[in-house]
Parts: structure tokens; C-alpha cells; sequence
């Protein structure tokens, strides 16, 4: 059944009874939320869960199955660096001008504007004295965030970002949380996939799926032990915390990070 709630007229982005697959069985079903200016989302789930799915149907490259989206602001997604193949020689400054190139003609190249708007977007994530300097040379939170630049390039008011604080120190994770935490004060919104809890717990609402949506709403709403229990089942484990009841979730092996969307 469609999901008959009104939708904001103020909302980024919108789904209500959202089905999407690839062929075959729904991936994903039932999805129903707001996007609103300023909104930071976590989405939970486990790898197959239907993360990549949505973030796919909000980006365009798939189409819904079921029920309504609607996304009513530029939409770019920042990957994971681990999973960025960006091994050739580029510069910082070469990797957020790349994300340019979508609004230009075929026969252009990025030339004098696009490389100012390069440049303001570097330095919106604090890297603009790291323009010239080898991205691989970058540290992985460094990298992050010159992604981040790439996206912003595109005037991108709705952020999807991917797992973006795995493997990152505790340091650079606060440094691209005092990011996002600016870049939601301007007007724009931000959705994670993650698995940390904590990170969840700071989060303004919380999206848990599992080939469905479990849950969504607040975290102190959304993180409770029934609906982490159906998000991740076995993968949820009590900590040994004298007896406080908090819980964990096993880390997920990244080789099947992209089941969902075999």
C-alpha cells in the first residue's frame, strides 16, 4: 500500500512505499521518508541490506519498482576512498575538478571557471593549501574530504555518503564531522551509510533496513534493541559492559559490500 502521509514542500528529497530491484526479487521495499534542509541521516544495515539500492534510486541510476521518489535538489554521492579508483597520478586539485565535467559540454574541457569553482570547493573542506599535492599522497581523511570537494563542485545541496568514516582515525573522523556539521548549517543535506552505532546515536535521524525498511526516526527512537535485532539479526552482540545492555554490531566483511546489486 502507498504510503499516504503529504510530502513536505520544503523537502530535499522524498519516498513513500519505495520498491527498487534489479530484475528479479524487490531489493528493497517499503521505504518511506523526508529529506529536509539541514538534515543529517544515518542509514543502517547490513551489506545485501538495500543502502546501495536507495542511495542508486536517489542518485537516478535506478529506477523505483513500487511506490513514489522524488528528488528535488543536485544529488551526488562520495564513495568510499578505499574503494576510489584513483591510482594514476592526479592532484587534489585534478579530483574535484572531475566534478565539473557533468555540466559541461562533451568537446570542453574544464578550463578557468570550472578550476575557481575547484578551488572555493577545496577550500570549503580546508585543502585548499593541498591543491597541487598528489592525492595518493593524501591521508585517508585528507582523501575523504576531497571527494567531498567533488561533489560540492557540482552545487550539491543532497550528500550521500558511503561508509565514509571505515578506516579513518578518531581525529580525522571529528575533522569531516565538523564538515558535515557546516555543510548541514548552509542548507544541505547529508545521508551515511554506516554500521557505527555511535556515530548513528549523533546523527538527526536514522534509516534501518534490511531488504525493507525497519525503521526510521529519531536514534533514541530508531536504536533500540528490537529494531537493531531486525536489522542485523546474528550480527548484533552485547557488549560486555557490566551489565548496561549496550550493543555492537559485528563488522562487516567489505568483499560483500556490493551483494545487494548482483
Amino acid at each position: 500500500m502507498l504510503d499516504p502521509r503529504p510530502v513536505s514542500h520544503e523537502a530535499l528529497a522524498h519516498a513513500r512505499g519505495l520498491a527498487a530491484g534489479y530484475g528479479g526479487p524487490p531489493v528493497l521495499t517499503g521505504v518511506s521518508f523526508d529529506v529536509a534542509p539541514g538534515a543529517r541521516i544515518a542509514v543502517l544495515g547490513p551489506n545485501g541490506g538495500g543502502k546501495t539500492t536507495l542511495f542508486r534510486v536517489l542518485l537516478g541510476e535506478l529506477q523505483p519498482t513500487a511506490g513514489t521518489v522524488g528528488v528535488r535538489a543536485r544529488c551526488a554521492t562520495v564513495p568510499q576512498t578505499e574503494r576510489t579508483r584513483l591510482d594514476f597520478p592526479v592532484s587534489a586539485l585534478d579530483v574535484a575538478l572531475m566534478g565539473t565535467i557533468p555540466r559541461l559540454a562533451w568537446w570542453r574541457r574544464p578550463g578557468r571557471a570550472e578550476r575557481r569553482d575547484a578551488l572555493e570547493a577545496l577550500g570549503l573542506v580546508g585543502l585548499r593549501e593541498q591543491a597541487d599535492t598528489s592525492f595518493g599522497e593524501l591521508s585517508g581523511g585528507q582523501r575523504q574530504r576531497v571527494l567531498v570537494a567533488r561533489a560540492l563542485v557540482q552545487d550539491t545541496r543532497l550528500l550521500l555518503l558511503d561508509e565514509p568514516f571505515s578506516g579513518m582515525d578518531s581525529q580525522s573522523a571529528e575533522r569531516l564531522m565538523r564538515l558535515v556539521d557546516r555543510l548541514v548549517a548552509d542548507g544541505r543535506a547529508v545521508l551515511v551509510a554506516t554500521h557505527d552505532l555511535d556515530q548513528a546515536r549523533a546523527w538527526d535521524l536514522v534509516l534501518c533496513l534490511n531488504r525493507r525498511q525497519i525503521a526510521f526516526g529519531p536514534p533514541d527512537s530508531t536504536l533500540t534493541r528490537p529494531v537493531l535485532e531486525a536489522t542485523y539479526g546474528a550480527a548484533i552482540v552485547p557488549l560486555p559492559d557490566g551489565g548496561r545492555g549496550e550493543l555492537a554490531i559485528v563488522p562487516p566483511h567489505h568483499h560483500d559490500h556490493d551483494e545487494e546489486a548482483r
